[in-house]
């Protein structure tokens, strides 16, 4: 048995979820005179590749700690979205389905792409990342629950969408963007389909039902998309914890894991050594020209 490292690099430059703390890193003290180089770490805990616990929307619910390793590890299914879903756009179930069987009680991870505009990336743009990626809507959540999925995954920086967060009020220009997109894709407006009733659907209606997710999924996920796996994430085991930064892992076996770095031999690899696939990148700038076609104020690249 092997493992495949789905983890985004975690340093000062990793941005957090808007607005919350970023990683602070301080000495305090030094093999001379101390014998022992020593850090003292401030961060919030939706930084990196981080796993949301339930009590991060829902009171009742459980903390990190008593999220057993059963319910950590299991049996996924890893499914590609970047040549269907680009810059605002809304992913459904069926779009899921057609790619890969998703069975009860799996663990999906949903690789929209995004991870390519992260902060490790040759590629990287933080605002794109976290602002401009695509998300579920209501039939996603419903199907998810049906499908009693054990946990999701994304490979962005939250697994709602941006615009049905405080984003939408926090960055008036993307709004904008993304209401031209909705209006030429879906007919409505942002604020018409993300309803009140539906804000946050991914943390607040799926929290209380045991549903949780990791954000910030990457690492070398493109080696593995659209694939049966065994997942696992390890976070801290914090007591009162409502989140917590973590590692996410692929469990292969030897023979596919010999295939799979001979693949990772051949590809891009960013300045941290994961694998690269650029035809994710070139599938999203190509919905992202079309969806954003006409758009006034687009800025020329």
């Amino acid at each position: 048995m092997k493992v495949i490292d789905l983890t985004i690099p975690l340093g000062i430059g990793t941005p957090p979820w808007p607005t919350y703390e970023p990683l602070q890193v301080k000495y305090f003290k030094r093999l001379a005179p101390n014998g022992a180089n020593g850090q003292i770490l401030t961060h919030s805990n939706h930084l990196g590749t981080h796993l949301d616990g339930e009590i991060h929307f829902y009171t009742p619910g459980k903390d990190m700690a008593e999220l057993d390793m059963d319910f950590l590890v299991h049996d996924a299914v890893i499914v590609d979205l970047s040549d269907v879903v680009g810059d605002y756009e809304i992913y459904t179930s069926e779009m899921i389905e057609d790619k890969v069987e998703v069975k009860e009680g799996d663990i999906l991870i949903i690789h929209t792409g995004f991870h390519h505009f992260g902060w490790d990336q040759g590629t990287a743009d933080e605002i794109r990342y976290m602002v401009q990626h695509p998300g579920p809507n209501a039939e996603f959540a419903d199907w998810a629950l049906k499908k009693k999925l054990r946990w999701i995954g994304v490979d962005c920086g939250s697994a709602d969408h941006p615009m049905n967060t405080i984003i939408r009020n926090w960055m008036p220009r993307q709004a904008a963007q993304a209401d031209f997109v909705f209006e030429k894709k879906y007919g409505k407006k942002v604020a018409d389909v993300f309803t009140d009733e539906k804000y946050q659907l991914m943390h607040i209606d799926l929290f209380p039902h045991g549903l949780i997710h990791a954000e910030c999924i990457g690492g070398d996920i493109d080696l593995l998309i659209n694939q049966r796996v065994q997942i696992g994430f390890f976070p801290w085991r914090f007591v009162d914890g409502e989140a917590s930064i973590g590692r996410c892992v692929a469990f292969v076996d030897d023979d596919q894991y010999e295939d799979l770095m001979k693949k990772k031999a051949g590809m891009q690899q960013t300045k941290f050594g994961d694998a690269v696939d650029p035809k994710h990148i070139e599938s999203l700038e190509k919905l992202a020209a079309k969806n954003l076609e006409g758009y006034p104020y687009l800025r020329k690249k």
